[in-house]
């Protein structure tokens, strides 16, 4: 069992506190940083100068850049992960559609509120850094995860219209990765049901992209809430809810 905030403090030292806090600090600054520079312009140095240390000091909490961008990634997802939760833990666990409405309206509010931190999650790859998967794969797949839970909830209950028109054929490669995902994942939806859950998967993250990169145009669709809206009504009968 997880211990409270509390509990656990009473069993750190004052050092071990201390570190925490000045790696949160840095944390923080590196997010100020990514908005102002963006992910490749984003230094070690700036932050310790801002934190009020030299940057030897700094790098006695966090190693290098790339250990900041590690960080930052880890603190975006998290953050991301737990709005996608809240909203959908919100509605009743049988409400398939009013929480897949919730998760996607929360990507979306986050994404807009975070344009910088949604790019350095779902935008260009940083040059010369490599994501470490041991520590951001976890965090990484919370609302993909959410959001198949979501369909296999719904297809256990009968909720979920396995085959939709047009009947679309699974190739055999495809299926057995899908075979794979399944088995993975431990979820009961067939493999035609899982493919059309990665289009809707995409599709909710490109509809965002778009939006946050400014891919739409800046005279296009004013109506941007109504369009979102619209997209993920269409891609709830695409999944067959």
């Amino acid at each position: 069992m997880d211990l409270p905030a509390a509990a656990v403090a009473k069993h750190t030292t004052p050092r071990e506190r201390a570190r925490a806090q000045t790696v949160a600090d840095i944390v923080r600054l590196g997010r100020q940083h990514l908005a102002m520079h963006g992910a490749a312009g984003l230094s070690l140095r700036a932050v310790a100068r801002d934190l009020g240390v030299v940057s030897s000091a700094v790098y006695r909490y966090v190693e290098s850049r790339d250990e900041l961008l590690t960080l930052l990634l880890i603190d975006a997802y998290g953050e991301l992960g737990d709005e996608v939760d809240a909203a959908v833990d919100a509605l009743p666990e049988d409400d398939y559609r009013g929480r897949f409405l919730a998760l996607g309206r929360a990507v979306r509010q986050w994404a807009v509120r975070e344009p910088a931190r949604y790019a350095l999650l779902f935008g260009s790859p940083v040059p010369g850094y490599q994501a470490p998967a041991e520590r951001t794969t976890e965090p990484g797949t919370r609302v993909i995860y959410r959001m198949v839970g979501i369909f296999d909830a719904a297809y256990r209950e009968g909720a979920l219209v396995a085959e939709v028109a047009p009947a679309v054929v699974v190739p055999p490669a495809l299926a057995a990765n899908l075979a794979d995902i399944r088995s993975a994942l431990g979820v009961a939806v067939p493999e035609p049901v899982l493919a059309r859950g990665v289009l809707v998967w995409t599709s909710v993250f490109g509809a965002v992209s778009f939006e946050v990169f400014g891919q739409y145009g800046a005279d296009t669709f004013a109506a941007r809430d109504e369009l979102f809206e619209h997209q993920l009504e269409v891609l709830l009968g695409v999944v067959g809810l």
